[in-house]
């Protein structure tokens, strides 16, 4: 199917032959580097914050201050917690706040699925079949999505796209450079953006359910709540990938392959990775059977009025279908990944499964080690009551300056995106800004829901371009194997072009649902 590249043209530039200007950007990115890796874990990080937040709600309770909570009319005084009541509440409420914390639960529940799914090779098989037979033209659209798609897989989508997108692009005659960084860039700065429900959303709607709590207890930010624009961003961002590959990367005179790189002998036994085997293609059949099945029985069960699965008065969004949906993503992930491996032969009995799941959490141990880091900072936060205290001071100083609040979210990108070059980790930032930002917001009447929906821009745009992210020396390391003297100014100047055109789009596409007051999500009016 595919015609085999000649021979790519040997790189004419390296890193060290940039512009002036390009070189004096490289070494602004180097500082931030220098200045990032001497940050210390998040886990320690979230520590001292929470030595930092004792320091400060000791000075600010010994001077009173204080706020009125706009949604009760009450006071809210800053509390110390370095006094003895607040001592007492560090030692009782750890466990309390690591149980509550509102993404544990979720987040373990939709894994326990997803381990499944990738075990039996479900998510890979799906992954491949992305970029599989397709028409040569279409190639790099198909990677982009393919990248956007692939964020169902969480962090291993970088290890399985990156490699099938150089081979893809070298088995039809296109430079393997321009494929890995097409597939590294999709994955990366588009990250929060996904035509399919992935554990990212999950995540980030309970850390929005707790920043939104702190001003009205009783609210829930849906795992939905911003499906609709995440699925109109993975489409709008695939065709700006594709128009500035096509039309700029890929014109570069330095855009092939070394002659003598380590990768410029892969060919076509290289193509059997691209192929889809009989099994696999039964599989993935079948999964989209079980799938549509799946689907199907769910929208019967919503049909009735008194169904159980609605909410009151037969709500549909506040329903019970849409609270429990992280219960029902794991139960989907694990029946399709069990129809897959039956299938596909790679699972053989039902008694695989439970090892399955236990081996998927095992990776989770860091995240679970973070979370409890984390929701402790988070339950200081709260009971000081300085979240409010700084939500309500901020809110009414961005009411004094009468802005628009397309700026005051714009604000909020440019801010996120600058602690992004640093902070990659989108869980840990988005735990460390939404306690603040989703209140304020919350006071100018601007939705979590939105405040979330601006965040996912800024997570994700600069993720391509910050050598503190662990998969930019994984592309880098990709990278290297076409062109062998590749270092972190080679990867940048072809991912910066990506990112800038990346991030304009995708601010543009939310000024353009914003003010067409379209709903991100089922039930999520934009404004």
């Amino acid at each position: 199917m595919y015609e085999r590249s000649n021979a790519s043209a040997p790189d004419t530039r390296d890193a060290d032959q940039l512009s002036g200007g390009m070189k004096g950007f490289f070494k602004v990115l180097r500082g931030i580097e220098i200045a990032g890796n001497k940050l210390p874990h998040p886990f320690w990080l979230f520590w001292i914050l929470s030595g930092i937040l004792a320091l400060i709600s000791w000075l600010l309770s010994s001077l009173n201050a204080s706020a009125i909570n706009p949604t009760d009319g009450k006071e809210v005084v800053v509390k110390n917690l370095l006094s003895g009541e607040g001592i007492k509440m560090i030692f009782e409420s750890a466990l309390d706040n690591f149980a509550g914390f509102a993404p544990l639960a979720t987040i373990v529940t939709v894994l326990l699925g997803v381990a499944v799914a990738e075990h039996t090779g479900m998510l890979k098989a799906l992954l491949r079949s992305t970029v599989v037979k397709v028409p040569t033209p279409y190639v790099t659209l198909a990677l982009a999505f393919a990248g956007t798609v692939s964020h169902i897989a969480g962090d291993a989508a970088y290890i399985v796209l990156i490699p099938l997108g150089a081979l893809l692009f070298k088995a039809v005659g296109k430079s393997p450079v321009i494929g890995v960084v097409v597939a590294f860039v999709s994955i990366s700065a588009g990250y929060d953006a996904s035509p399919l429900i992935t554990t990212t959303d999950v995540l980030l709607s309970g850390l929005t359910t707790a920043a939104a709590q702190t001003v009205d207890a009783g609210y829930v930010v849906s795992p939905l709540a911003n499906y609709f624009f995440s699925l109109a961003s993975s489409v709008v961002l695939s065709i700006a990938i594709t128009l500035v590959v096509e039309f700029v990367l890929a014109r570069r005179p330095d855009a092939g392959a070394d002659a003598d790189a380590p990768g410029a002998d892969d060919g076509a036994e290289d193509l059997g990775d691209l192929t889809m085997k009989p099994e696999e293609l039964r599989g993935l059949r079948n999964v989209l059977i079980v799938f549509l099945a799946f689907i199907a029985v769910i929208v019967l069960a919503m049909i009735p009025g008194n169904s159980p699965l609605r909410g009151e008065d037969g709500a549909i969004v506040q329903s019970t279908l849409f609270s429990g949906v992280a219960f029902i993503l794991g139960i989907m992930f694990t029946l399709l990944g069990y129809v897959y491996g039956k299938t596909a032969g790679t699972l053989t009995s039902a008694r695989e499964v439970p090892a399955m799941m236990a081996d998927g959490l095992r990776t989770l141990a860091p995240i679970l080690v973070l979370f409890f880091a984390i929701s402790q900072f988070l339950g200081y936060f709260k009971w000081t009551g300085l979240s409010t205290v700084l939500a309500v001071h901020g809110s009414e100083t961005l009411q004094s300056l009468n802005a628009h609040p397309l700026l005051i979210l714009a604000g909020v990108i440019v801010m996120v995106t600058l602690i992004n070059l640093v902070v990659t980790s989108g869980s840990a930032q988005w735990a460390l800004v939404a306690p603040v930002i989703v209140p304020m917001l919350m006071y100018l009447d601007i939705s979590p829901e939105t405040t979330q929906a601006v965040y996912r821009i800024a997570d994700s745009c600069t993720n391509a371009i910050t050598p503190m992210s662990p998969y930019f020396v994984m592309a880098l390391g990709f990278l290297q194997r076409y062109k062998k003297n590749a270092g972190i100014g080679t990867l940048l100047s072809f991912t910066l072009p990506l990112v800038i055109v990346m991030l304009v789009v995708w601010c543009l596409l939310f000024a353009v649902w914003y003010l067409l007051g379209i709903d991100l999500g089922p039930g999520a009016p934009v404004r």
